[in-house]
């Protein structure tokens, strides 16, 4: 598929956390869209911070002086962006109220929970590139920021790391290189001429593990935690628990439920591969098969119970399961396992060898499967 590369798409966003210096957002403004070779401009500007550096991000970025966002928009004619207060996303407590400071764990946990559904939701709309500046704010802040971006980011997102050449770097006066002199006290006593600095970004290469994150994450709110541990169960070793009593089955760091008809078929292939037994073919079309009837037989009533009324179905394989029959029902379990885990569906699905003659198979190896309940391996029970 054909990705545009990040300036051609319409909605820009550059997304920053900052801490209680907000020039990291002027210093990457201008790299990006005046030092570089190939110009991102943004069409919205969004920054996370504390209570009191948003407080410092209004007075020193948006105020009408020294209001250095503006100015540097009206320095080098850039293009309107949108960034005013409601722009600033306050990071709030477990009490719901804004974050002075990052002083504790539970702190640190809804840190972490804010900037992964900011950057879940900012990475939603298809239309949009991201490019995520990790220089401000506390080293935890900009860790989660990168994180989640290399959880939810896509091919057209960015991630970077603002560079300023001496004596210019830390200094509370500079902002960014104006195009004209402009002369400020640095560091160390020290001063010099705004417009002689150098700005550059270090862009920061990351892996993209959102094709791995089911759907639900995508689409909804989820803790850090949880995404993680989603992400950690989805690209990890695969491995399947099927509970016959309750017709759960839990895999890629999931549970759901089955409806019982495509539960049993899934259950005939995970306890051959408990068993190590070879892949099966299909039964023949329009040709009952009573081997491959007993089988699936067997572990539906062992789903249904001693009370479980199976009389239609057994009635339907009276003469064994033919290939229709089986097609029909492996084509729901397909569905069922692409619906409940998504993109980490497919180790967890009947493979059919990819090649003529078919033979079916799950793909796992023994001890990466567990059947739980009735007529499960007794060691398990």
């Amino acid at each position: 598929m054909h990705v545009l590369p990040p300036a051609a798409h319409p909605r820009r966003i550059l997304l920053a956390v900052t801490g209680l210096s907000p020039q990291i957002v002027t210093e990457t403004l201008y790299a990006l869209a005046v030092g570089s070779d190939e110009p991102f401009i943004p069409t919205e500007l969004h920054l996370i911070t504390t209570a009191d550096g948003a407080e410092r991000a209004k007075l020193l970025l948006l105020s009408d002086k020294p209001g250095w966002f503006h100015r540097l928009c009206a320095d080098y004619q850039l293009p309107d962006i949108a960034f005013d207060s409601k722009h600033i996303h306050v990071l709030h407590d477990t009490s719901g109220q804004p974050m002075a400071d990052i002083r504790s764990p539970q702190d640190n946990q809804s840190c972490a929970d804010f900037i992964t559904e900011k950057v879940r939701e900012l990475s939603a709309d298809p239309t949009s590139a991201l490019h995520v500046s990790i220089a401000g704010g506390r080293k935890t802040m900009g860790f989660f920021l990168g994180y989640a971006l290399s959880l939810f980011g896509r091919p057209q997102d960015r991630l970077s790391h603002v560079l300023v050449s001496e004596p210019f770097e830390n200094s509370l006066n500079f902002f960014y290189p104006t195009p004209y002199e402009n002369v400020i006290a640095t560091t160390a006593n020290k001063v010099a001429d705004a417009r002689q600095a150098r700005v550059t970004l270090a862009e920061i290469p990351f892996v993209s593990l959102r094709h791995g994150l089911p759907t639900h994450l995508l689409d909804g709110r989820a803790s850090f935690n949880e995404t993680v541990d989603t992400a950690r169960a989805t690209l990890g070793p695969a491995r399947l628990e099927i509970d016959l009593a309750t017709r759960e089955v839990r895999a890629a760091g999931r549970g759901c439920r089955l409806a019982p008809a495509e539960l049993a078929l899934l259950a005939v292939f995970a306890r051959r591969a408990l068993n190590n037994e070879p892949a099966l073919p299909a039964p023949i079309k329009d040709v009952g098969d009573p081997a491959w009837a007993e089988r699936y037989l067997r572990e539906l009533r062992l789903i249904a119970g001693p009370l479980g009324d199976l009389s239609s179905t057994e009635h339907a394989l009276l003469r064994g399961m033919d290939g229709s029959y089986f097609s029909s029902r492996l084509s729901k379990l397909r569905s069922a396992l692409n619906k409940h885990l998504g993109p980490a569906a497919g180790p967890y699905q009947i493979d059919d060898g990819g090649r003529k003659p078919r033979r079916y198979r799950l793909a796992l190896d023994g001890d990466a499967v567990q059947l739980l309940g009735p007529g499960a391996p007794a060691s398990l029970r």
